[in-house]
């Protein structure tokens, strides 16, 4: 659907929301909706974080998103035969009409997100409708194109912003009024409700007032690389021309913007500090993790910091050196893209200072916690590196204009509880 009054050739055609027949858990056949979900399939990070949901449930929704086997193709196929089963069995059953479907997430300290989830049109990049943030890496979306073929299904929304607070908004409080399809608590204590909406008038003005608008990718760039990669293996039209999401209007439900740690492999902190010295001022803090975070947060309003840790310890880096910065950073980008520290991680610390290839899994991981990253290095002998969030509003100019921020730059949320609704093609 184009914007009322304009061509294609002067302005993009805007968000396109279709209604679909969600496919669902029966909760009469597992033992209970919360033990059925999952975090996205990039978000497990526990250790043991595959094995605890599999045996929270036998039909955790990790063994479609994260199956275990020999190969690629064992995995993919896995996946693939579980979720035909499943079906089969009715274990997961598609709702009996096409809608849109309002999702909402609460916890116990006063956060509040609601959102619509829709199969949404999968846009050209030169569209201007969606706007990715972050840079992918082809093999993982690779992996889940492979994935996604095989099970010929959209298993977990991604999740998109927009600014908006109009039509959209308007039936998405009216529609909380009533009784929800599933009302859940999750171990992590995030109260999950989920309506659907298959009124005409309301499907309408949803997607009228999408139509004007284009979102921000907050978490799932590389399954939106996907859906655009399937997309253009098809003919169109095909169920492929469109993806499943969570729209969330932040204009009356603001994001929280974290940001997406890294885990140096094989690096020890001693050697990490070695290198920067007289490249970076270095502070080392013998205070739990709360105080050190804040202490970074401080360090970070008058520049670029990071605050590595391993060793038992907290280390503070911050004021590196201008001429090492002029020599490291490209040039060729806006100046709030060459100040981020994503920026400065990759370009000047990893590349030049401590050689470390950004795209080896072997070398380096990123993960969301911060506790998590600093257990892991302290554990295995590495150098965990915590960043300071970015603002969204940097995130958003940036994608604006274009620019891509590095990869694993910022971490959204709260993100959409994988298992409470799938998108299957063939419905």
């Amino acid at each position: 659907m184009n914007t009322a009054g304009h061509s294609e050739a002067t302005a993009p055609r805007g968000l396109e929301l279709t209604p679909f027949r969600g496919l669902r858990y029966d909760p009469d056949r597992v033992g209970s909706l919360a033990s059925v979900t999952s975090p996205p399939y990039d978000v497990v990070v526990r250790p043991d974080g595959v094995h605890h949901l599999q045996s929270a449930d036998p039909y955790n929704i990790v063994r479609l998103i994260l199956p275990e086997a020999g190969t690629p193709a064992a995995r993919n196929e896995q996946a693939a035969d579980t979720l035909r089963r499943w079906i089969d069995e009715g274990v997961l059953t598609a709702d009996p009409d096409p809608g849109l479907y309002v999702y909402e997430q609460r916890d116990g300290n006063g956060m509040l997100q609601r959102g619509v989830i829709g199969a949404l049109r999968v846009s050209e990049p030169g569209e201007g409708v969606v706007l990715p943030h972050e840079d992918v890496m082809p093999p993982l979306v690779a992996d889940r194109a492979a994935l996604m073929r095989a099970t010929r299904a959209n298993l977990e929304p991604l999740l998109l912003s927009y600014r908006g607070n109009g039509t959209a908004a308007e039936v998405v409080e009216r529609t909380v009024l009533g009784p929800p399809l599933l009302d859940t608590v999750t171990e992590d204590g995030f109260h999950h409700r989920l309506w659907s909406v298959t009124d005409p008038g309301d499907v309408a003005g949803i997607q009228s007032d999408l139509a004007h608008h284009q979102a921000l990718i907050a978490d799932g760039h590389h399954r939106w690389a996907t859906y655009r990669m399937l997309r253009a293996e098809q003919p169109s039209p095909s169920p492929w021309d469109y993806g499943l999401v969570l729209l969330v209007d932040t204009a009356r439900y603001p994001l929280r913007v974290r940001a997406i740690h890294r885990l140096l492999h094989g690096l020890p902190v001693a050697e990490a500090l070695r290198a920067v010295a007289g490249l970076f001022r270095v502070r080392h803090l013998n205070v739990p993790l709360p105080e050190a975070l804040e202490a970074l947060a401080d360090a970070a309003c008058a520049g670029n910091a990071f605050l590595l840790a391993g060793d038992g310890a907290f280390h503070l880096i911050d004021r590196p050196d201008p001429d090492l910065l002029a020599r490291t950073v490209p040039t060729d980008r806006p100046t709030a893209w060459r100040s981020l520290d994503a920026t400065v991680l990759h370009a000047t610390l990893l590349d030049h200072v401590w050689r470390i290839p950004e795209d080896s899994p072997a070398h380096i991981a990123y993960i969301h916690d911060a506790a998590a990253t600093v257990a892991k290095a302290e554990r295995d002998g590495g150098t965990a590196v915590l960043l300071h969030p970015v603002r969204e509003e940097v995130v958003r100019d940036l994608a604006r204009q274009g620019v891509t921020m590095p990869r694993k730059s910022t971490s959204f949320g709260p993100k959409p509880a994988s298992g409470l609704v799938l998108r299957a093609l063939e419905v």
